[in-house]
């Protein structure tokens, strides 16, 4: 077990008295962000802007809010810090109050002071959060209009000095690459707070290519390293950044953020993220949370954990919010912020942050080309002994997972990667990992998904090969899925007015009715339909969040929206597609059973070969040069 009390030891430097771990921001980095994720108005009117709030006559705000709030419980738990201040500007009159709440979202007030102009100054201890709550600030008025700026929340500075890089890894979204980087660069805070950046370009549309690049990278000079390779996924576009950050770079000390190429990044989260870091007990891998694109005011969790027998990742702890608005409020008036603290196991790299203590005492990343990877790295890290955590008022919004379809050539990672990091962390039960195995199958085939069970069925099949087949990092495995998932028509995408075989008149909307409360008897009815050909319905049209396999069994032909609403699916009962996956499922449950003990002990017995720093430089070409 790694000592990470010691790991964390590092020359210390002079530093300021106060360290800003987060700046009081009252409006979004751009103009279609909600001011409401910032600050609130109660009552009146207020003029909100990026660094400053203009409070008018007879009137309250409160940064009671997504952005606006500091998370108290989180630095109680994981950080040093013993005491809080809000700091700021204050031009006008009006009362400012110092507000916390508890695990259940109470609220109590800390301070209360009528200001006039000149600074502020309100402090909070750090001992009363440890289950829950946070802090925040509330401004009424009275005859006379208040105006907030150069706010921030700070806190005693750490004796280490630490600097944050960041890694943006791309893969053919060059126009987003560029607006990110050009994100961080209008921010001078921001800017100021990271080292070096480096991006990690895998795509054919190049970077490098955008007239508006070689602006960006002018302005970012010296700081900016831009990196070409083939297209390793995401995990390779990562570890090459914090290859060349941690193997390579000449500070030990360093903090290495990876962000998304297509996110819409809040400039904040590098400051609120580093900062975290650079205060927590022990080397802390902190991940910021992830906000919907298309609804920007929901998170999507407030932390997340896996299920490694349902083989499935994204599972909420208990107290977690969850793909919900937190601009709203519960029935009992208590805002959906999450007060209470909840633990991650894990953290998404849409935005993450790995001192190179951890990186250095655990390995690498595992080759597996994508999906995973973070999840794999978060559970490897926790067995050393380096905790994960979510935090929560840092986050960017990224594309809507539930405007991506199930039925796609990436699940072929998903399941396999999945079974992968059960092999590693966990005791690999093996017959009720089958058990699960065999209820997709049973779903795919039924719901004439064929193409995504023989996506399962490859991906079970290369597991039980074993560490092989990471050789190349996966690039050989995602030409060899998306060439088998040709196979079946099902898979392509169709506009709705051209849907082959289903005239529109065909294609009524389908509403599906209740879950069946039997599913195992449900079951052998519709295998027994499927099979006959004796089946309710001919045609219709099933909406992406009705295609359920008990539904959708019930048709001869169905089109089934994407779940992006960009067109329809065609799935088609096929006699000789369904004998030949229903034999296929059988070979590889039986092989399953038979081999995935062993093979999980090959996969366990790798991984130390998979992370290490020699495996990703072959898998870069480093060792060509």
């Amino acid at each position: 077990m790694t000592d990470v009390h010691a790991v964390r030891s590092a020359t210390t430097t002079s530093r300021a008295a106060r360290a800003v771990v987060a700046r009081g921001l009252f409006a979004g980095p751009t103009s279609d962000t909600p001011d409401e994720l910032y600050a609130e108005i109660v009552r009146g009117r207020a003029e909100r802007r990026r660094h400053h709030v203009r409070v008018g006559e007879y009137s309250h705000i409160s940064t009671n809010t997504y952005f606006g709030r500091f998370f108290a419980s989180y630095w109680q738990r994981w950080a040093t810090a013993t005491e809080v201040r809000f700091e700021g500007r204050i031009r006008g009159h009006g009362r400012v109050s110092l507000r916390a709440s508890d695990t259940n979202g109470v609220p109590r007030t800390l301070a209360v002071h009528d200001v006039g102009t000149g600074d502020l100054s309100l402090s909070a201890t750090l001992d009363r959060f440890l289950d829950g709550g946070g802090l925040w600030i509330e401004i009424q008025t009275d005859d006379e209009e208040l105006l907030l700026s150069e706010s921030r929340w700070t806190v005693a500075a750490p004796t280490t000095d630490r600097r944050t890089s960041l890694v943006v890894c791309t893969h053919n979204r060059p126009v987003d690459c560029v607006t990110t980087l050009r994100a961080i660069l209008d921010d001078t805070t921001a800017l100021e707070t990271l080292d070096r950046i480096v991006v990690v370009d895998q795509g054919t549309d190049r970077v490098e290519d955008q007239p508006r690049f070689a602006e960006v990278a002018g302005d970012l000079g010296a700081r900016l390293t831009y990196l070409t390779q083939g297209n390793l996924g995401g995990a390779g576009g990562f570890t090459r950044g914090l290859y060349e950050l941690v193997e390579l770079g000449s500070d030990p000390h360093t903090d290495v953020l990876l962000m998304d190429d297509d996110v819409r990044c809040e400039p904040e989260v590098v400051v609120r993220l580093s900062a975290f870091a650079r205060h927590t007990a022990v080397p802390t891998i902190v991940g910021a949370q992830m906000l919907n694109l298309l609804h920007p005011t929901q998170v999507i969790a407030g932390a997340e954990r896996a299920d490694f027998v349902d083989l499935a990742c994204g599972r909420r702890p208990e107290g977690a919010i969850g793909e919900s608005d937190v601009t709203g409020y519960f029935p009992d008036g208590t805002k959906n912020v999450q007060d209470r603290r909840v633990d991650a196991d894990y953290t998404g790299w849409w935005a993450c942050l790995i001192p190179a203590e951890v990186t250095r005492a655990i390995g690498y990343p595992l080759p597996l080309f994508f999906q995973w990877d973070d999840v794999e790295y978060g559970y490897r890290a926790r067995a050393h002994g380096f905790p994960t955590v979510t935090l929560p008022g840092a986050g960017l919004w990224h594309a809507d997972f539930m405007w991506k379809d199930w039925d796609d050539w990436r699940r072929y990672f998903n399941h396999r990667n999945a079974m992968i990091t059960a092999a590693m962390h966990s005791e690999f039960p093996v017959r009720a990992i089958g058990r699960t195995i065999r209820d997709h199958l049973f779903r795919y085939v039924l719901a004439m998904n064929y193409g995504l069970a023989a996506t399962l069925i490859k991906a079970v099949d290369d597991f039980l090969e074993g560490p092989g087949v990471l050789a190349d990092g996966g690039v050989s495995a995602a030409f060899a899925i998306q060439e088998e998932r040709r196979r079946y028509t099902e898979t392509t995408l169709h506009s709705v007015h051209d849907v082959p075989g289903l005239p529109g008149v065909e294609m009524p909307i389908a509403r599906a009715g209740f879950e069946p409360s039997r599913p195992g008897l449900v079951r052998a009815k519709r295998v027994v339909q499927q099979a006959t050909g004796r089946l309710p319905h001919h045609g219709g049209l099933i909406g992406a969040g009705e295609a359920h396999w008990w539904h959708v069994s019930l048709f001869d032909r169905v089109g089934v929206v994407d779940a992006g609403q960009n067109g329809v699916r065609l799935r088609r009962r096929d006699p000789a597609h369904l004998k030949h996956l229903s034999r296929e499922s059988a070979r590889v449950l039986w092989r399953f059973a038979r081999e995935g003990s062993a093979a999980a002990e090959r996969w366990r017995a790798a991984q130390g070969s998979l992370t290490a720093p020699a495996s990703w430089r072959r898998l870069f070409g480093l060792d060509e040069a």
